[in-house]
């Protein structure tokens, strides 16, 4: 039996789309940071898969210099057929493997057979897209994947997954500062593409007459549309500042007095909103996906219907002084810490490590 003080060979797999940590945008590569650094606090040998240019408080091992953002699909799957390959070949070190991706890795599933090491697979990225649904259904050696989702709601799509628990993500705290005092500005920040609700949030903006400072990445996907739809909202009280350093980001979330995140798809988690509320900023979002798993309606900002997002948006801006800064950051520090990953994750690790040695535990999902 694994027990809770017993040192574990854990090995990291992230994307090898951002490096990790990530400089500027990269939500995964940040959750997957802040859990290695938590494991090493722990004492357990670490091996993280990352690009070359990552950082590691223990080993790194690398099949690429430097992240792959920007390349085409077909050069990212070539990557990551040599990443699992690397993993496959060094698998035998390992007491766990714990896999960051979205569902794309999944075809890749077939090492999990070739070795007595067992797989934990954190999904990253939506479920709801019909061709992962027929993967699963086809699929025996996908279904059979340890899956753990980062929001209860995330599942809905795909409830046929071998679930084994749901760790929501958690950052380290010490790096958000916290401020009480508030300037007169709404902040946006995300991708500039229509599913992260960009031009909805300008639209509040300028129904409410607020300013409005956004911190967006332009992935090249969304290049015509930030072209077309974004480039002429913005001026005036709409202010694009673009993709920044994460110490200017969180320059800009603690004086802001809202973040606006009008969500228009199933959002798996949304890791900026913790990022807000720890710098006790108030957030407004729709009642869509996991929001009503992260946000409390009235205490740590406001969750508005989606079918009335707009306007019920430009209600609820007025509304927000009533909300505490300080309940917001302690919202974080009770939920969403890397702490509590780590512990949530090294949990889940000890489950499947019984189960593949026949121990068969009930497990909590």
């Amino acid at each position: 039996m694994v027990g809770n003080n017993h040192s574990l060979r854990i090995a990291q797999v992230a994307p090898v789309i951002e490096r990790v940590p990530p400089p500027r945008y990269g939500g995964v590569e940040l959750v997957v940071a802040n859990l290695i650094e938590e494991l090493h606090k722990r004492n357990h040998q670490l091996t993280l898969f990352a690009t070359a240019d990552s950082i590691s408080p223990q080993r790194l091992i690398s099949v690429v210099d430097r992240p792959m953002r920007g390349r085409s699909q077909r050069d990212i799957w070539k990557i990551e057929f040599l990443q699992a390959a690397k993993v496959l070949e060094m698998s035998d070190e390992f007491d766990i493997i714990h896999c960051h991706f979205g569902p794309d890795v999944f075809p890749y599933s077939w090492i999990t057979e070739l070795t007595d090491t067992p797989f934990v697979f954190t999904l990253h990225g939506r479920l709801d897209l019909p061709e992962l649904k027929e993967l699963y259904q086809k699929s025996e050696k996908v279904r059979r994947c340890y899956h753990i989702s980062i929001s209860n709601n995330q599942r809905e799509p795909l409830p046929e997954a071998n679930y084994i628990g749901t760790v929501y993500n958690g950052i380290e705290l010490k790096r958000y500062p916290f401020s009480a005092g508030k300037e007169d500005f709404l902040i946006f920040l995300g991708r500039a593409s229509p599913e992260k609700g960009i031009v909805e949030a300008i639209e509040v903006a300028k129904k409410a007459d607020e300013r409005l400072v956004i911190l967006a990445k332009i992935d090249p996907v969304d290049k015509g549309y930030f072209e077309t739809r974004v480039r002429p909202l913005i001026g005036g009280k709409i202010e694009f500042i673009g993709e920044v350093e994460f110490k200017e980001k969180v320059s800009y979330l603690k004086k802001a007095k809202a973040l606006l995140f009008p969500i228009q798809w199933r959002e798996p988690f949304g890791l900026v909103m913790i990022e807000a509320l720890a710098c006790g900023t108030p957030v407004i979002a729709p009642r869509r996906a996991s929001v009503p798993e992260i946000l409390v309606d009235g205490v740590t900002g406001f969750i508005v219907s989606p079918d009335n997002m707009i306007e019920e948006m430009v209600e609820a801006l007025k509304r927000i002084k009533e909300i505490d800064p300080e309940r917001c950051r302690k919202h974080v520090e009770e939920n969403f810490t890397a702490e509590k990953m780590a512990e949530e994750y090294l949990n889940i690790y000890r489950k499947v490590l019984q189960i593949h040695k026949g121990l068969n535990p009930l497990i909590s999902s």
